[in-house]
C-alpha cells in the first residue's frame, strides 16, 4: 500500500470520485471511522466531532451519521460552511440522525466530558503555518484532556513532511481515509499520531502513478502475509531454507548465536555457522540445532575458501554479526562477498569493511542493514538531519544500487523504484542484539526465494511485529532472545475484512 504525498492523494482520490462519487466515497469513510469510535472512546460521555471547512469536517459528519453506538453525538461546525455537495449530504444525514449541531467557539470547558473528539479540523488539505482559528481549536482540544481519534492527520501535522511548526493535536489514535499520509510516518510526527489505522475506502495506490514524486510503500497486514514463504509439504530441511551465518568472534560470540537463532525461528531448515575458532566453544554452547564450522581468522585467505565451500550447500549468507573490525576481517568479508554469487544480507561490521567498496557490488543481490551511524559513515556525508532521512536514503540508492534497510523507529528500506516505510517498530527492539536477529530474519527469507528488497521489507516488518509480541508477554526487559521466541507468533495474520487496517 502507498504511503503517500498531499499531491498523490489528491490525485488518488480524484480518481475515486470519478468513479464512486464523492457522496458515496464520504459515506465510506463515516463507516470506517464509526467502526473504531467505541474502541477509543471512554464513559459514558458524548462522541464529539470538531469540523472544520472542508470534506475533512463533513467526514466527522459522515462519522456521527453511521455511528450506531448508544453514545450521544454533537458536532461543532461553522454552519455557514455549507460546503460540498458530498459534506452538505453528510450534515444532511447527520442531523435526520438526531446529531446535534453547535456553532464555534469549541472551548475546552464544553469539551472536557465528551468520551471521544473526532479531530475534523484540517486534515490532509493542512499547511503551516496553521491559521488562528485551527490554533485555538487545537489549544481546546489538548486542554479537554479527552481520547482523540483524528482524521487523516492530526491538525497541525504537515501530511508530506511530517513538519509540526505549532500547536499539533495529540491523538490516541489516527484513520487515514484511503491511504495513509507520508506525514504520519516521520519521526517528529509518530508521537501525535497515536495508533495509525487506515481505511482504504476503493481508493487504488496506480491512481498516483502520473504524480511526479517519489513511491512510498508500507506493507499492510496481508500483503507481508502473502510475501512471507510457505514451507510445502514435502519439503526437506535444505529446501526450507539453508542459510550460511559468517559471524561472531572471541569478543562477541552472542551476536552470532542471536543471528542464528533469528534464522531458525524464521523458519530456516538447516542454519551454519561459520566462525573463527576462538569463538566456536561458546557458538556451540548455545546452539544445538544449528551447525557451527571454524575457520582459522589468522589465515584470512584460507578462512575465505574455508567459508565459499560452505557455500555450495546453501542458499544465502548472513555476514557482518560480531565480526570485528581487524584487517583480518576485512579480507574474509571482501574475500566472501566478491566471490559469491548467493543472496547476502550484511549488518553491523561487514558494514564497516565493505564501505570502501560498495561500488564494486552494485548489481549484486546485496541488503545491507545500517542504522542512522553505520549509513552516516557508508554514505560519506556524515549525520542524518532532521527530516532528511528519505531523501538520504533515496540518493545512497540512486549512487550505490544496493537494497538498503535504514533502522529507525520507522526503518526505510530502500531499492529501485521506491521507499518503503516499516510500520512496526517499537521500542521494545531498542536492546542489544536485536539487530542481529533481524538479519538473521533477513537470510532465511532470501534462502527461501525472496528478492533482497521483498526479504528486507517483510523481514523488518515480522521483526517489528515479533518485537510487539514480546512486549506484550513480558512488559519490562524485552532482549533480543525474547524477539526471536516471538517470531512464530508474530508470523500469524488474521483474515482480512472490510474493516480498517491497523498499520501500528
Amino acid at each position: 500500500m502507498r504511503a503517500v504525498t498531499a499531491a498523490q492523494m489528491r490525485a488518488i482520490d480524484a480518481a475515486a470520485v470519478a468513479r464512486c462519487g464523492e457522496i458515496a466515497l464520504m459515506g465510506a469513510a463515516g463507516e470506517a471511522i464509526a467502526q473504531l469510535i467505541d474502541r477509543y472512546a471512554r464513559g459514558d460521555g458524548a462522541v464529539v466531532a470538531i469540523a472544520g471547512p472542508g470534506n475533512n469536517g463533513g467526514d466527522g459528519y459522515a462519522a456521527l451519521a453511521a455511528y450506531d453506538g448508544t453514545r450521544r453525538r454533537v458536532v461543532y461546525a461553522d454552519p455557514s460552511d455549507s460546503g460540498s455537495a458530498a459534506r452538505r449530504d453528510a450534515r444532511r444525514r447527520a442531523l435526520i440522525a438526531g446529531v446535534e449541531e453547535r456553532a464555534f467557539p469549541a472551548d475546552a470547558a464544553a469539551l472536557r466530558d465528551a468520551a471521544l473528539l473526532l479531530d475534523g479540523i484540517l486534515g490532509v488539505k493542512a499547511r503551516l503555518p496553521l491559521d488562528a482559528r485551527s490554533a485555538e481549536l487545537i489549544g481546546a482540544i489538548g486542554a479537554s484532556g479527552a481520547p482523540v481519534l483524528a482524521l487523516d492527520v492530526p491538525t497541525g501535522i504537515e501530511p508530506t513532511s511530517g513538519a509540526i511548526d505549532g500547536p499539533v493535536v495529540h491523538a490516541t489514535a489516527t484513520i487515514a481515509l484511503g491511504r495513509p499520509k507520508l506525514g504520519c510516518f516521520a519521526d517528529s510526527a509518530r508521537a501525535a499520531v497515536g495508533a495509525l489505522w487506515c481505511a482504504p475506502i476503493g481508493m487504488r495506490d496506480e491512481d498516483a502513478n502520473d504524480v511526479d514524486e517519489p513511491r512510498t510503500e508500507t506493507l499492510t497486514p496481508a500483503e507481508f502475509a502473502a510475501l512471507l514463504p510457505v514451507r510445502g509439504d514435502e519439503s526437506d530441511k535444505r529446501a526450507s531454507g539453508a542459510p550460511l551465518i559468517v559471524a561472531g568472534s572471541t569478543q562477541f560470540p552472542g551476536a552470532a548465536v542471536l543471528c542464528a537463532w533469528g534464522a531458525a525461528r524464521a523458519g530456516a531448515g538447516y542454519v551454519t555457522v561459520a566462525a573463527p575458532e576462538s569463538a566456536a566453544a561458546a557458538l556451540r554452547a548455545h546452539l544445538v540445532e544449528q551447525v557451527v564450522v571454524t575457520y582459522d581468522e589468522r589465515d584470512p585467505d584460507a578462512a575465505v575458501q574455508t567459508i565459499l565451500a560452505l557455500t555450495n550447500r546453501c542458499d544465502a549468507i548472513a555476514i557482518g554479526p560480531g565480526l570485528g573490525l581487524s584487517e583480518a576481517f576485512g579480507t574474509i568479508v571482501n574475500g566472501v562477498l566478491e566471490a559469491t554469487e548467493l543472496p547476502i544480507v550484511a549488518d553491523a561490521s561487514a558494514l564497516y569493511h565493505l564501505a570502501k567498496r560498495l561500488s564494486a557490488y552494485r548489481g549484486k543481490p546485496l541488503v545491507i542493514t545500517p542504522h542512522a551511524g553505520e549509513f552516516a559513515r557508508i554514505s560519506g556525508r556524515g549525520t542524518i538531519g532532521s527530516g532528511e532521512r528519505l531523501a538520504r536514503l533515496r540518493s545512497f540508492i540512486d549512487e550505490h544500487g544496493v537494497v538498503t534497510l535504514l533502522k529507525g523507529r520507522t526503518t526505510l528500506v530502500g531499492g529501485p523504484g521506491a521507499t518503503h516505510l516499516n510500520p512496526t517498530g517499537t521500542n521494545a527492539l531498542a536492546t542489544a542484539g536485536t539487530g542481529d536477529v533481524l538479519t538473521g530474519i533477513i537470510a532465511t527469507l532470501l534462502a527461501q526465494g525472496l528478492a533482497p528488497l521483498d526479504a528486507a521489507r517483510a523481514g523488518a516488518y515480522w521483526h517489528g511485529r515479533a518485537g510487539g509480541v514480546a512486549q506484550a508477554y513480558r512488559h519490562r526487559g524485552v532482549v533480543a532472545r525474547d524477539v526471536a521466541e516471538a517470531l512464530g507468533e508474530a508470523s500469524l495474520v488474521p483474515p482480512q475484512t472490510a474493516a480498517p487496517i491497523r498499520l501500528w
